[in-house]
C-alpha cells in the first residue's frame, strides 16, 4: 500500500464500491486498478485470498457426498461463479460414493449464453471414471430461472450421459446471492 493510505480507509472504499469482502474478491482486475491504492502488489495479495476463499470452500466439499449438504454446495458455488459477468457452464463431477472427483469450468460464454457440447461432456466424464454428474451454471443478471434454452440442453446432456451410464444428479444455476436446481424443482 501507498504510504499515505491506511488500510482501514482503502478497506471502507472497498467495500462502498463493491458491496461486501466477497464483492471485493470478485472484482475484475481492471474494477480493482480504478481504486486509488490499489498497485500490483495489492492486487496480487486480493488474488490470493480470492483463491484461498475458493480452496477452503473446495475442501470442505471433498470430503463428504456433495449432494448431503445443499448449503455448502450452494456457498462454494456462490463463490465460485455468482459475481462472475461473463456466464460460465462448471461440472462436478462425482465418484460412486457421490463425492467431488473434479470440478470444472467446462465453457465460458457471453453475458447471456455458454455454448455446450453434451459429446464433451461425457467424454470427460468418462475420462475421469466419475458415475454422475452435476451441471452448473451461472446467470450474470441475477435470476436463476432457467431458460428454455438451459432446459433442452440440460435434457441433451442428460440423454447423452445416459447411454453410457453416467446420470445427471443436478443442474444448479447461480444467481447472484440465489439457485435453483432442476432436481429440487423438478426439472430432471
Amino acid at each position: 500500500m501507498p504510504k499515505h493510505e491506511d488500510a482501514e480507509g482503502l478497506a471502507t472504499i472497498l467495500l462502498a464500491r463493491f458491496g461486501s469482502f466477497a464483492g471485493t474478491l470478485a472484482a475484475t482486475d481492471q474494477a480493482l486498478r480504478a481504486i486509488a491504492g490499489i498497485g500490483p502488489h495489492l492486487l496480487s495479495a486480493i488474488r490470493v485470498m480470492q483463491e484461498a476463499a475458493l480452496r477452503l470452500h473446495r475442501a470442505a466439499l471433498e470430503g463428504c457426498e456433495v449432494l448431503s449438504d445443499r448449503q455448502r454446495l450452494y456457498g462454494y458455488l456462490s463463490a465460485v461463479l455468482a459475481r462472475e459477468v461473463i456466464e460460465q457452464f462448471r461440472i462436478l463431477f462425482l465418484g460412486p460414493d457421490d463425492r467431488l472427483i473434479a470440478d470444472e469450468a467446462q465453457a465460458r460464454g457471453t453475458v447471456n449464453h455458454t455454448p455446450v457440447y453434451p459429446r464433451e461432456v461425457v467424454r470427460r466424464a468418462l475420462e475421469l471414471e466419475a458415475t454422475s454428474l452435476i451441471l452448473v451454471h451461472n446467470h450474470p443478471s441475477g435470476d436463476p430461472t432457467p431458460s428454455p434454452d438451459d432446459v433442452a440442453m440440460t435434457r441433451q446432456v442428460s440423454s447423452a450421459a445416459a447411454v453410457l451410464g453416467l446420470t445427471v444428479r443436478d443442474h444448479i444455476i447461480v444467481g447472484n446471492g440465489q439457485w435453483l436446481s432442476f432436481a429440487e424443482k423438478g426439472l430432471l
